[in-house]
């Protein structure tokens, strides 16, 4: 007897189901708290309802397809598996801080959809909250940075597919075997993790904010048990070892491996690599400069607050050292615009446009001068340096680059004007959304506690469509569009 095969939107169903098992997960996980802070206990709640509700639900769809096979997902349904996880995830995850009574449904997508793209953006006192949902936004950040498809296939299995791998923003296998790449890949997030908390705790933090804020700078996304950030702790050691996370976590995986292997070369040479260390020569002694006028002088404190601004900024992390940027010199509230929107490494946990897409967008711009200038006869091909091999580079990736970007300054500059019908200047709606859209977190006080819901909204689709990077959100909705029309003709025509 041939068993039944599951296709179509059955399937995106069935694997719904598998990820609900995984979001409530996600979401008991806070309650190990209790065990060393046995007074959060009255807080459980919040999380044992909902997360047991999303196991159960997302169990009978699982028991209901028991008997079925998994056939394939038709062509462009990984996207709308994709963002139909992502949507289901933020909706069910935000149920704990809507349960309080403390946050309205918006507040609560608005906070958990900040963890899970790792932007860092809150509408959370956390002078106040109780610290179990300090430990919950930070594993949202966790869970969002790696991504959800990683998690799940390197503990089930394989047969997730590569291109829904892929729609989630992972550009690289680190080894042919999807399963192994993303255990590979856990196990590195984990390490640094693990080591950073450490050395927080040796430079003074204890140990629930040593945990949360190395799990946030790794995930580059900010989440913070202090509302001064960083700068709560006024602490030379502890901002070098939170920047050398961010770093860290700003970097393709694929890049930690060859590290890890040994291969400088390879890393050194990495097209993305050079980008980041011209970046930092660049701006790290502008912004000191600047800085100088704010601190009287003071070179030391000038590069120290200057550099941590840059890397948090670049990395797409969003902590920070310093009290506000109302009134920060312009030089460098233009230059942390800039650096938000270019963005991190390719493949690492970070947003923005990314240093792959600015370098090619770059070293295309020198081709076609050259192309110009050249005899029409010669053809050159063009190549461009990932982890020391010369990748050939098509025409037809440059001119998906170039759309990239172009749809990417579109976003921006819409979701920068809705913020200006709210009464705000245009360079502070420019850094709030740059902030929202590059998944970074640094904030001049737009989009947070008390904001309409107009802005937080506005917000939320920001990160959401930075997390996701556009192509799989429009690809889900044109894919869902056609698929209505279909069922709508053939009714018309039977």
């Amino acid at each position: 007897m041939t068993s039944k095969i599951l296709s179509g939107y059955k399937l995106i169903i069935n694997y719904l189901g598998m990820f609900a098992v995984l979001v409530g997960i996600i979401i008991l996980m806070p309650l190990i708290l209790i065990l060393f802070r046995p007074e959060e206990f009255d807080q459980a709640h919040f999380f044992f309802l909902p997360g047991a509700i999303s196991i159960l639900i997302g169990t009978l769809v699982l028991f209901m397809f028991r008997k079925y096979e998994k056939g394939k997902l038709e062509r462009q349904q990984d996207a709308i598996l994709v963002v139909s996880i992502w949507i289901m995830s933020i909706i069910i995850s935000a149920m704990p801080f809507f349960l309080t009574g403390i946050f309205t449904f918006t507040e609560s997508v608005f906070e958990v959809t900040s963890g899970y793209s790792t932007t860092g953006l809150t509408v959370v006192n956390v002078d106040t909250i109780s610290p179990i949902f300090l430990l919950y936004r930070s594993l949202l950040q966790f869970f969002g940075g790696v991504g959800f498809v990683l998690v799940l296939t390197s503990a089930v299995s394989d047969k997730l597919n590569m291109r829904l791998y892929n729609a989630e923003g992972h550009s690289d296998k680190l080894v042919p075997n999807l399963i192994r790449s993303g255990r590979i890949i856990l196990s590195i997030y984990v390490g640094y993790i693990a080591v950073g908390a450490i050395f927080l705790v040796i430079f003074g933090m204890s140990w629930f904010d040593a945990i949360n804020h190395a799990t946030c700078a790794v995930a580059t996304g900010g989440f913070s048990t202090k509302a001064a950030s960083i700068g709560f702790y006024d602490n030379v050691a502890i901002e070098i070892t939170i920047m050398i996370l961010m770093l860290l976590g700003g970097t393709n995986f694929f890049v930690h491996l060859m590290l890890i292997k040994g291969k400088l070369k390879n890393v050194v040479t990495h097209v993305e690599i050079k980008l980041l260390s011209l970046y930092l020569i660049i701006f790290i002694p502008l912004f000191t400069i600047s800085f100088l006028n704010v601190y009287q002088g003071d070179l030391w404190h000038s590069l120290r607050y200057g550099s941590f601004q840059m890397i948090s900024a670049i990395t797409g992390t969003g902590y920070q050292t310093i009290p506000t940027f109302i009134g920060i010199p312009t030089f460098v509230f233009g230059g942390l615009i800039l650096l938000m929107v270019l963005g991190a490494g390719l493949g690492s946990t970070a947003g923005g446009m990314k240093q792959y897409r600015v370098a090619l967008a770059g070293k295309s711009l020198i081709w076609s001068i050259k192309d110009q200038l050249a005899h029409k006869k010669i053809i050159r091909a063009h190549f461009i340096n990932r982890l020391g091999t010369k990748s050939i580079v098509e025409k037809e990736d440059i001119i998906q680059n170039q759309a990239f970007l172009m749809v990417y300054i579109v976003v921006l500059l819409i979701g920068s004007m809705i913020f200006t019908l709210y009464g705000h200047s245009f360079e502070n709606s420019l850094f709030e959304f740059a902030s929202a859209l590059g998944t970074v977190g640094l904030s001049v006080g737009i989009a947070g506690a008390g904001a309409p819901n107009g802005i937080l909204w506005t917000s939320t689709l920001g990160m959401f469509l930075g997390r996701l990077e556009f192509y799989v959100i429009f690809i889900a909705i044109a894919k869902i569009v056609v698929d209505i029309s279909k069922k709508s003709y053939f009714r018309k025509e039977s």
